[in-house]
C-alpha cells in the first residue's frame, strides 16, 4: 500500500480517514469536504484512479511516474501541479541527500507524493491540523505550508555544508593530500543544492502573480512571501559556498605548486651536494689510478718523494674543490 496518510478535512478540521482511494472519492462526494492524499511511490493504477478522479493532466501523471524530474510549478487548467527537491544532512558521512516531492493541489484535494524516504509530511500535517482556520483556506494553504517545510529543512543543510568548508579551510594549511578530492565532492553538492533552491525564485514569483487571479487570501500571501524570504537567504549562502569552494580549490592548486616547488628545489639542493661530493672524492681516486698504471716510464715511481707527492697532490685537488663548491652554496 502506498497510501502514508489519507483525510478529508471539512471546515479546517479532519472529518473522515478513508481506508483508500475510492472511499476518499465518496466521502468527498458526500460532504464536500477537502481530500489530503499523501502517497508513497505510488504505482501506475494508483495514478490513474488520480487522474480520473481529479482531472490531472497526462503529461503530469508522466513525470509522477517516471519521477526524477527538476523543481518546477505547472499550471493545467485548474489542477497545480509542483516538484519540490527536499534535502537533508548526513552527519555520519558528511553528504547531502535530495529526495523528490510531487504536490497536485485543484480546487478540493491534494495528493502530495514523495520518490524517496523523507522528507514526511507528518509534521506540516500535524501543524496545519492544530490550525484550523489556517486549514480551512483550502489547498493553497496546504503547498504554502509543504514549501515552507522544505525551505526550512535546507537550513541544516547549509549549517552542514557550511562546517563542512570550515574544515576544508583547516585542511588546506595541513598539507592533506585528501583536500582536493573532498573540495571536488563538496562542490557538486553544492551545485545540486543550487539546483534544487534556485527555480524556487521563479516558482515563487508565478505563484504571487496569481494573487489576484485566483483571489488568494491575504494572510496567506503573507506566508508565502515569509518562505520567499527564507528562499532568498539560503539562495545567497549556497552561493557564496559555490564561490568559497571555487577559491579554495584555487588555493589549494597554488600551495600544491608551492610545495612541489620547494620539494624540488630540496631535491635540487640535495643533488649539488651529493654532486659536490662525489666530484671531491673522485679527485684522489683519479690521481691514484693514474700512479697505479706501474708504466716504466714514470719518473715519479722511483723518486723517493713520490708517493708523499702524490698524497698531497690528492688532498689539495680535493681541497680545491671543496673551496670552489663552497663559493657556490653547493656545500
Amino acid at each position: 500500500m502506498t497510501i502514508i496518510d489519507n483525510a478529508v478535512y471539512v471546515n479546517g478540521k479532519r472529518f473522515a480517514d478513508p481506508i483508500s482511494l475510492e472511499q476518499t472519492y465518496e466521502v468527498m462526494d458526500a460532504c464536500g469536504g477537502m481530500a489530503w492524499i499523501g502517497m508513497f511511490r505510488p504505482d501506475e493504477a494508483e495514478m490513474t484512479s488520480l487522474a480520473a478522479e481529479f482531472s490531472l493532466h497526462e503529461l503530469a501523471v508522466e513525470d509522477t511516474i517516471m519521477a526524477h524530474q527538476r523543481p518546477k510549478l505547472e499550471r493545467y487548467d485548474d489542477v497545480l501541479f509542483t516538484v519540490l527537491r527536499p534535502a537533508r544532512y548526513i552527519d555520519e558521512n558528511e553528504s547531502v541527500e535530495f529526495g523528490e516531492l510531487h504536490v497536485f493541489t485543484g480546487k478540493d484535494f491534494v495528493v502530495t507524493i514523495r520518490h524517496a524516504e523523507t522528507p514526511g509530511l507528518s509534521s506540516t500535517r500535524t501543524r496545519l491540523e492544530a490550525d484550523p482556520e489556517l486549514l480551512a483556506m483550502g489547498p493553497e494553504a496546504v503547498l504554502y505550508a509543504i514549501m515552507d517545510q522544505v525551505v526550512d529543512d535546507y537550513q541544516p543543510v547549509v549549517n552542514g555544508l557550511e562546517n563542512d568548508i570550515d574544515e576544508i579551510e583547516d585542511q588546506l594549511f595541513s598539507g592533506d593530500p585528501t583536500v582536493s578530492r573532498r573540495i571536488y565532492e563538496l562542490s557538486r553538492e553544492v551545485i545540486q543544492f543550487q539546483r534544487a533552491i534556485h527555480p524556487l525564485r521563479d516558482m515563487l514569483d508565478r505563484l504571487k502573480g496569481g494573487f489576484d487571479k485566483y483571489n488568494v487570501d491575504v494572510e496567506l500571501q503573507r506566508y508565502l512571501r515569509d518562505v520567499e524570504d527564507h528562499v532568498e537567504s539560503v539562495t545567497a549562502r549556497a552561493d557564496s559556498f559555490r564561490q568559497l569552494l571555487q577559491n579554495a580549490l584555487t588555493v589549494d592548486g597554488t600551495l600544491t605548486a608551492n610545495r612541489q616547488n620547494e620539494a624540488n628545489a630540496a631535491e635540487s639542493e640535495q643533488m649539488k651536494k651529493i654532486s659536490s661530493w662525489a666530484a671531491i672524492l673522485f679527485a684522489p681516486s683519479f690521481v691514484g689510478s693514474i700512479y697505479g698504471m706501474n708504466f716504466d716510464n714514470m719518473p715519479e715511481l722511483h723518486w723517493a718523494f713520490g708517493y708523499p707527492f702524490a698524497l698531497v697532490l690528492m688532498f689539495l685537488v680535493g681541497f680545491i674543490m671543496y673551496i670552489i663548491f663552497k663559493k657556490k652554496t653547493w656545500l
